[in-house]
């Protein structure tokens, strides 16, 4: 059982990351600047996501409105990072509308431990405070229509997609996918 919000997870035998929510000494700069890292190479596919080139002020405010957000911690430097939201009115999404479905957003792992199950742990720390929250039935996030590796690594998590939205300010359309609690 995890102390206060701190998990740790062991990765390549013998290398360790402490997963914990993110507190006031922790830098929104590096913050951002590991979303950029983290996103580089979905903007050399020519994704538009807003963790591309957000810059601080996005980061706080995205930061502030998360029910939790956790990050990652190697080496004394934050390498992961992701944010649990309570519903929260759309103007794009129906899905999103519902009292029932809590969301994911900006969740990035730096570019040197992807592929080593970092985000997928991530993923099930936010499922299991999900689950704790109030009323929520389903966990819900959303990913370009064509990251179809993105997609696949929710779908083998048992998310299945729910509808298609146009957000402003990307040059996409997303797939809302969604995952029972229950």
């Amino acid at each position: 059982m995890p102390l206060e919000n701190i998990y740790t997870y062991t990765f390549n035998n013998t290398e360790t990351i402490q997963f914990r929510l993110l507190s006031e000494e922790d830098s929104i700069s590096e913050l951002t600047k590991l979303l950029h890292r983290s996103y580089k190479a979905l903007a050399d596919m020519g994704f538009k996501y807003l963790a591309t080139w957000q810059d601080d002020s996005i980061t706080l405010n995205r930061v502030q409105s998360a029910y939790k957000c956790y990050v990652g911690i190697y080496n004394d430097k934050i390498v992961s990072t992701i944010c649990l939201y309570a519903p929260q009115p759309s103007d794009k999404s129906s899905w999103y509308n519902q009292d029932t479905v809590a969301k994911v957003g900006q969740f990035a792992v730096d570019p040197q431990l992807q592929k080593f199950g970092v985000g997928g742990r991530m993923m099930d720390i936010v499922e299991d405070e999900a689950r704790r929250m109030e009323n929520i039935k389903e966990l819900a996030l959303d990913t370009a229509e064509t990251a179809h590796h993105l997609i696949n690594f929710y779908k083998k998590r048992d998310y299945r997609h729910v509808e298609t939205i146009d957000w402003d300010g990307t040059n996409y359309k997303s797939v809302v996918l969604s995952k029972n609690l229950l």
